[in-house]
Parts: C-alpha cells; structure tokens; sequence
C-alpha cells in the first residue's frame, strides 16, 4: 500500500498560524522592489536591516519551495512504484518521504522564529547561583556548553565580561553571540540550570546539587530607538579581571553600569580602553530593556510570569543528573535524554526545538 500523500509544505507550515505564506511572498516582492529604488541606500542602517529580512525572507522561502519540488518527485515515484508492484522502489519512495518529512519539521520550527528580535545577536549571560567553588564550576560548564552549541552553528562567539570565581569556575560571565536568529533560538534558554554529580571538590565523594542562571536579551537594531536617560544610571569602573592575559588590565577600564528603576546591571571589560568599554555597555543596556519591553508583551500576551527567579530550589527549567544517573531533562517540556556528554558538548538543538514548539501551542491556546 502506498503511504498517504502528506500535506503540503506551506499548508504544514502554515498550520500554527504564525508563518504566513501569502504574506511573506508578499513581503518579499516588496522589499526585492525597494532594493532597486535609486535611494535605498541612502539611509544605510535601514537599508542593512530591510537586506537582512529580505535575505531571511528570502531563504525560507526558497527552501520551502525547493521541498514541495522533491515532495511531488517522491510522490510521483511511489505512485509509479505502486502501480508497477516495484516494491524496492517503493521502499525507497517510503525512505525519500520520511527524509522530507524531517526537513518540513525543521522547516516548520524555522519558521516559528518570527518575533520581533528573533532574527537579531544576543547577549548571554551566566550567573552562578550560592554554593561557591561547585556553583562557580558549574557555571562556567554552562558557558562552555553554549559556545560550543554557537560554534557548531557557525555563530561568532565574542568575550565582554568575565568575574572569576574564588579558586575555579566563574562567578558570571557575559558574551555576544552573532548569527542568523541566535536570539530566536537561544531565548528559550533563559532560566535556572540545575546539576547533581558527585563534587570533584569534594574529599569524601559526596554528590552535590549547584544551581546557575542563563540570562538571554537580544542586541537592539540600530533602528529602534530606546531612550535612556542617564540621570537614571549609575556607572561605576573597576579593573578588568578574569582568566589573565588579554583580560588583565592594570587600569579602571571596566565599566559597570546599573539602570537604577529597573535594577539591571550590565559590565564589560573586554575592551582595550574605558571609552570603548562603556560604549558596548551602554549596548547592553539598551538591549537589556529592550529584552524586558518584549517580555511584558509576551507576558500579558500568555498570563505568564516572568522566566527569570532566583537561583535556587523549585525555579529550575532544567536539570542535568550525572549522579547517581545520567539524565537531562527539561522540567517545562519533559524533554528529555540520557546523553549527558553530548548535551554538555553543546547538543541542545532537541531543547530547543521542544521550548519552541510549546510557546507555539501557548500563543495557539492564548489566540483561540
């Protein structure tokens, strides 16, 4: 018996209701008119930004397409197959239709990346939550994770803030990952990470239990304005610290500034002078709120609360068990594997894709 012709591509990506085929075709023959207009680059901020959604646009939509080609050549195939009784080509018509519906999958998580700041970088940061020497380990595991996730995807990776912890690990840590959608995919990240092994700091073997957070905001546009008014900061310096080297400074030319209505506190010390330092900062800062704009929106949008609690018992989204079992598992999806070294080498894309897909049903539910 021959499989049951799927869907299309664009009705399946159409389903959730947040890709809108129509009006993103549209929206492409748009923005392809504007880039032949004689003045487009006249205002080359807005023209980078219309070139990048154009070019997001533009690869969605063409890889949509190019999957509905080979969907009719597989269905084609299985339809000759079975009414020839071709059973091997049968088969491989079964394999080539299983193969699409795995890339339609994926196509159909893509295209749940249409937030607003989706498409933009993102700063991440991690903080490592009370227990000390083992807390502080644990959070700079986290940050070894997430660069080599970043890594696999081509992401640039870039160093802005580090504060050492007392003897190993990291007390926090700030970095700038660059890629298309690394806000979109990374948002979900957000929270506190919980991990239970048996303590290398330890003497006598005993199995610990350290908590640290993951903080993700996107880089701002150049094209949204966000105004802030500095009577409402404080900014202090200090002296750059971390692993040594490059990251030593023997001058005040890390600044930390602290937006005092909203409490947010941001800091760089990657640069080579203060100047430089408190320009990225005052970036991270206007990203910061940005971030915190977009998060009462989704918030009054899906009566949630806010992701970000304190670190510690009962405010995880995921805990990684090396002892007295190997399990990871994501406590608002129930995602879940046993491949522990994999996911600490960076193989989160299944946490993702399931974080995704459940603020999907949530905006659905919310909508209906």
């Amino acid at each position: 018996m021959k499989p049951k012709p799927p869907i299309s591509v664009e009705q399946s990506l159409c389903s959730g209701g947040i890709f809108d085929w129509d009006r993103a075709v549209y929206r492409l023959d748009e923005l392809n008119a504007k880039v032949e207009e004689p003045d487009f680059w006249t205002n080359a901020a807005k023209a980078q930004t219309l070139m990048k959604e154009r070019t997001h646009l533009a690869g969605a939509i063409g890889a949509t397409r190019k999957l509905e080609g080979e969907l009719d050549d597989a269905l084609t195939l299985v339809e000759l197959a079975d009414a020839e009784g071709d059973a091997p080509t049968l088969e491989e018509g079964r394999t080539q239709l299983n193969r699409l519906q795995a890339r339609a999958k994926q196509l159909e998580l893509e295209s749940l990346l249409s937030g607003e700041a989706d498409g933009n970088d993102c700063f991440l940061e991690i903080h490592a939550g009370a227990g000390g020497t083992e807390a502080q380990d644990w959070a700079e595991m986290l940050a070894r994770m997430y660069t080599r996730w970043a890594e696999s995807k081509g992401y640039k990776v870039e160093y802005l803030e580090e504060s050492a912890g007392d003897g190993a690990g990291i007390k926090s840590a700030t970095f700038r990952i660059s890629g298309n959608n690394a806000y979109g995919w990374m948002k979900t990240e957000s929270g506190v990470h919980r991990l239970v092994r048996i303590s290398p700091f330890d003497s006598n073997a005993r199995r610990h239990t350290s908590f640290s957070s993951v903080w993700i905001y996107p880089v701002v546009d150049e094209n949204i304005n966000i105004v802030i008014n500095e009577k409402d900061c404080r900014i202090d310096t200090y002296r750059a610290s971390g692993a040594g080297g490059q990251h030593i400074n023997k001058t005040d030319s890390a600044v930390r500034i602290t937006h005092i209505p909203t409490n947010i506190a941001v800091a760089c010390q990657n640069e080579r002078s203060q100047h430089q330092n408190r320009a990225k900062a005052w970036e991270m800062l206007k990203a910061r709120l940005y971030e915190l704009e977009l998060k009462k929106r989704e918030e009054k949008a899906n009566a949630q609360e806010a992701a970000k609690t304190d670190i510690g018992w009962g405010h995880q989204i995921r805990s990684y068990v090396l002892q007295p079992y190997q399990m990871v598992k994501d406590l608002r999806t129930e995602m879940e594997t046993s491949d522990t070294a994999g996911v600490l080498d960076g193989d989160l894309d299944k946490f993702m894709a399931a974080s995704l897909a459940a603020r999907l049903k949530t905006a659905a539910d919310v909508t209906a």
